[in-house]
């Protein structure tokens, strides 16, 4: 296990899989309320700042719902990971168990 991911607070990946839509579809919510958050901002900031800067941060705010969108609409792009022919490594696989001896009550 990678101490440097789980210390900053990451879960750390041990599978290729991706990750649940509940939480991709929560992640990309953050981010959209994140931007649309600095949006305000900049219109804010706008309003109050001096002439040459509130235009700046007029366009900021016109800038910033396309990429609000796009990164809101980012898909998980993991890759699958590279199959290695390594027959070295010992994989750990289930057994198939035995039989357990005994009855089924219903």
């Amino acid at each position: 296990m990678s101490t440097r991911a789980h210390a900053q607070g990451r879960p750390v990946l041990i599978t290729s899989a991706r990750r649940a839509k509940s939480l991709d579809a929560d992640q990309r919510n953050k981010r959209y309320l994140m931007t649309m958050a600095v949006r305000v901002a900049c219109f804010l900031g706008g309003v109050m700042a001096p002439t040459p800067w509130n235009w700046v941060l007029f366009i900021g705010a016109a800038v910033i719902p396309p990429m609000a969108v796009m990164l809101a609409n980012a898909v998980d792009l993991r890759r699958e990971p590279e199959s290695t022919d390594d027959d070295t490594v010992d994989h750990k696989e289930l057994t198939s168990g035995g039989v357990v001896p005994g009855s089924v009550e219903d």
